[in-house]
């Protein structure tokens, strides 16, 4: 039996995710072990079920089908609703424990390494994951195997990732005001994905795919926050 590089490289994000988590939270966390299990546990839930749910608006015809022998798992799924969903039940969590300080800088550079690790499965996937661009005469066009040119969308978010998490290594450090780093993250993730997604094939509502107007919500949720991260960001 042939691992599947989806699933290899899936299962590769989340070790090493978890990994780097692991690391930094040695350096120190603004709550106690047990309510930051709690946290992760809230996390784990909420991005499980987000994940899903806004994949099946996103193409219903794939939702719970696609690797019909991995489904529920590894299948049907996208990383914009793992997010949106994780953010909700990890803020219903912090309610009920009575936590008020900013938890998600801990997330943000291993979620980076994380999808950045999964979209290289993605790319050695290429047509059974779906996530490739629309046709293009660009010279870095590649060929998945249908004998289309495509844009290499999985490289491009690699790309963005790989220069979000440098800046937040680098311009966001530890003296940075909490919250900031994971804020900044979703601001540029979903940002990304908003343009990203353009040239992705989808079934569109208003101009927009599902995964994009779910971005957008999430951008003019974090824009009064915009102007004060472009500052720290400058600051460094």
């Amino acid at each position: 039996m042939v691992l599947h590089p989806h699933v290899a490289f899936e299962a590769l994000a989340y070790s090493s995710g978890y990994y780097l988590y692991r690391r930094q939270r040695r350096s120190g966390d603004v709550v106690d072990a047990r309510a930051r299990w709690w946290i992760v546990g809230a996390a784990i839930l909420g991005g499980f079920i987000g994940s899903h749910l806004l994949a099946a608006f996103e193409e219903p015809s794939r939702s719970l089908t696609h690797w019909p022998q991995l489904r529920l798992v590894f299948g049907g799924k996208t990383i914009v609703g793992g997010l949106i969903g994780a953010l909700l039940t990890v803020e219903w969590a912090k309610r009920l424990l009575g936590i008020t300080v900013a938890t998600g800088d801990l997330f943000a550079v291993p979620l980076i390494l994380g999808i950045g690790i999964g979209r290289i499965g993605c790319f050695l996937s290429g047509l059974d994951d779906q996530s490739y661009g629309i046709p293009t005469g660009l010279p870095w066009g590649i060929d998945l195997g249908d004998g289309v040119r495509r844009h290499p969308t999985q490289l491009y978010e690699m790309l963005l990732l790989a220069g979000l998490g440098g800046m937040l290594v680098s311009r966001l450090g530890l003296n940075a005001t909490a919250g900031d780093r994971f804020k900044c993250f979703m601001v540029a993730y979903m940002g990304c994905r908003l343009l990203v997604d353009v040239i992705k094939p989808a079934v569109r509502f208003g101009g927009l795919s599902a995964i994009q107007w779910t971005c957008l919500a999430v951008l003019v949720y974090y824009a009064p926050h915009v102007p004060r991260l472009i500052a720290e960001v400058r600051r460094g």
